[in-house]
């Protein structure tokens, strides 16, 4: 915590424009969720297919969910780009975060070759299986990259405070007594 505690600390707790989102609520954590979501069960249907009864429909499942993952990660890349441009160059949150974006680059690259190898298997409804094992290999791999990715933008975030409201804000925000009763009595019947 202390790297970041410099004059420039709060630098990257600040949006770089209110495309980012507000102080304290930035977008890009948000729109990560669709592409993991989709690759991580391209994934699961991979490897549920060859035990299915129709092998073909979880191939045409996983790649469209692939697809979906590289349409919505790079939605969600610009927004963390952004966000990666507020950290002060050259202090370790700067490293962690080019690390967190080299592997969500990389994860984006390998699913588009194997979104690319699968078209045309899919397309042709070649002979064989409708996922080759190096495929369904490429996607666990690439997988685990993300979750090592995910990792690093949790650091990010937790770790060095990227993004978050610093905590005197969280004081006079979310710790106030205001005479608001807690969600939890106001949902009780």
């Amino acid at each position: 915590m202390n790297e970041m505690r410099d004059t420039n600390y709060k630098q990257a707790k600040e949006p770089k424009t209110p495309l980012a989102g507000p102080y304290g609520h930035p977008i890009h954590p948000l729109l990560v969720t669709v592409p993991i979501g989709a690759w991580m069960s391209s994934v699961a249907f991979d490897f549920i297919g060859p035990a299915s009864e129709d092998e073909w429909a979880y191939a045409i499942g996983a790649k469209r969910l692939i697809d979906i993952g590289i349409i919505t990660a790079t939605g969600a890349a610009m927004f963390g780009l952004i966000d990666f441009l507020q950290i002060p160059r050259g202090k370790r949150a700067w490293y962690t975060g080019l690390a967190h974006a080299g592997l969500n680059v990389a994860a984006l690259s390998l699913f588009a070759v194997n979104s690319a190898t699968r078209g045309q298997r899919i397309r042709g409804r070649e002979p064989g299986p409708s996922v080759t094992w190096w495929q369904r290999g490429m996607s666990l791999m690439t997988a685990m990259s993300l979750l090592a990715s995910g990792w690093l933008g949790g650091s990010l975030t937790y770790h060095y405070g990227v993004r978050v409201a610093d905590e005197e804000h969280q004081k006079e925000t979310g710790y106030r007594e205001d005479g608001m009763r807690p969600l939890t009595d106001m949902l009780r019947l």
